[in-house]
């Protein structure tokens, strides 16, 4: 007589490891903020703004904060994988916008991480010993190594972070310090002069378009929110996390923008190829050169693994909810790390790196991650008027995402209306594609958890 036996049950779906405590949080969403960005931007602004830049880095500050308020309540309140994907399908319920909103994200990152490999291979060649390495060669190199550690787990891409992190604030400290006799010999209320307009008119409006070019030195939240079933007690520590790195950002930011335009002439600050590189080189020439380029290494090398790390959580969190093929959904069970979406997001960094294309993709991907941010920021006013959702331990007033909201929108409006045609362009052809992505990998949704 034969027994049939029930056939083995298959193991349950490996989780994702929480590995990041309050420390590690913050580090990790001002190493986000404090990339390769500041290391250049601050001479692009200053050369558009004139002395009084810091007022554009402190008014970007004031609208990023109400954005990185509201992303710190909805962490807070739901900590999953999927970020500003999971939280627009739970506000408005509809799998088209989710799915654009996912795909922006998305596609900022790669172009983020593309667009850092051909900085960190061109910084590379400077060594005498790979001089003549091809930057493609170098670049790739590059991408393979930050897969692997972002496969390898997140405790070792949360420790590489933190070294970075640290490298590159130590960075920005030591411009500030060396900086600091100069302070006074600029007129820090002074703007380069206008073109059109009355001065007086023309001075507010200056500032606002200084804050449209550095808004994105304090996006980082996205980052954070991202890692939210990594984080140790996510409830307290995601939005402590976030505010703390936007604070100790925005301190390093305006000190070091008063400390540059004081050593350089706005003028040459804002032709220079390596603006801070250049003031180092006065205010410090004792200090070597090649150890600024040790610096900007870490701090783009850093901004690409946060955006790897997120990137991968974003397809993770959307494919669990049935919003992309399951298989992205898979954790290696040894490494608890979603190894096919790290797979998928090399597959694509490759052929990026290949074209060597990514130029005007990153500028494109600033007007699609400001649409973003008024889509989240209206998720939240629309979660936090919802009866019978879960309150979170950080509950902001309506009118930060109120504000939010707003802010974010007058950047878009004048960053399109201030720019060139291309970039617009560009990011309505990314929509385009990821609405045929939407058509093609449509798959039945998810029932989302309420």
């Amino acid at each position: 007589m034969t027994v049939e036996t029930a056939p083995p049950a298959r193991p349950a779906e490996p989780q994702l490891l929480r590995a990041i405590g309050p420390v590690q949080m913050m580090l990790y969403g001002a190493g986000s903020m404090m990339g390769a960005g500041i290391y250049g931007l601050v001479g692009k602004a200053a050369g558009q703004i004139g002395p009084a830049v810091w007022l554009s880095f402190l008014a970007a500050l004031v609208a990023a904060l109400f954005t990185g308020l509201s992303y710190a309540a909805l962490g807070s309140r739901y900590p999953r994988a999927g970020g500003a994907a999971y939280m627009t399908q739970h506000a408005f319920g509809r799998p088209l916008l989710t799915h654009v909103v996912g795909m922006a994200t998305a596609f900022s990152g790669l172009t983020s991480i593309a667009t850092g490999a051909l900085v960190i291979a061109e910084n590379l060649q400077r060594a005498p010993i790979l001089s003549a390495a091809p930057t493609v060669v170098l670049g790739l190199g590059y991408i393979l190594l930050m897969a692997g550690i972002v496969f390898r787990g997140i405790k070792e891409s949360i420790w590489v972070n933190m070294v970075c992190t640290l490298i590159e604030a130590s960075g920005l400290i030591l411009v500030i310090v060396v900086g600091a006799r100069f302070w006074g010999q600029a007129n820090l209320l002074e703007f380069a002069p206008p073109t059109s307009g009355n001065a007086s008119v023309f001075a507010p409006l200056l500032v606002l378009q200084g804050a449209a070019l550095t808004f994105f030195a304090f996006v980082g939240f996205e980052d954070s929110l991202n890692v939210a079933e990594e984080v140790k007690n996510p409830r307290v520590t995601l939005p402590l996390g976030i505010i703390l790195a936007m604070g100790v950002t925005a301190v390093l930011y305006i000190g070091v923008a008063i400390t540059a335009v004081s050593v350089i002439p706005w003028q040459a600050l804002g032709a220079a190829k390596a603006p801070l590189a250049d003031v180092m080189a006065k205010a410090a020439p004792w200090f070597p050169a090649s150890a600024f380029i040790v610096i900007t290494i870490a701090a783009v090398a850093n901004s690409a693994l946060v955006n790897y790390v997120t990137a991968s959580r974003l397809l993770f969190g959307m494919a669990r909810d049935g919003r992309l093929p399951s298989a992205l959904a898979r954790v290696h069970r040894a490494r608890r790390t979603p190894h096919v979406a790290i797979g998928l997001l090399l597959a694509i960094l490759i052929v990026l790196v290949l074209s060597g294309g990514v130029t005007q993709l990153a500028e494109a991907t600033v007007l699609l991650l400001l649409t973003v941010f008024v889509v989240v920021n209206t998720a939240y006013l629309i979660l936090k008027h919802r009866k019978g959702e879960p309150r979170g331990a950080f509950e902001p007033p309506l009118i930060v995402p109120l504000l939010g909201m707003l802010s974010c929108g007058a950047l878009l409006v004048v960053r399109v209306s201030t720019g060139n045609w291309q970039a617009p362009a560009i990011a309505g052809g990314m929509i385009l594609l990821a609405l045929v992505l939407y058509g093609f990998t449509r798959v039945k949704v998810a029932k989302v958890e309420a």
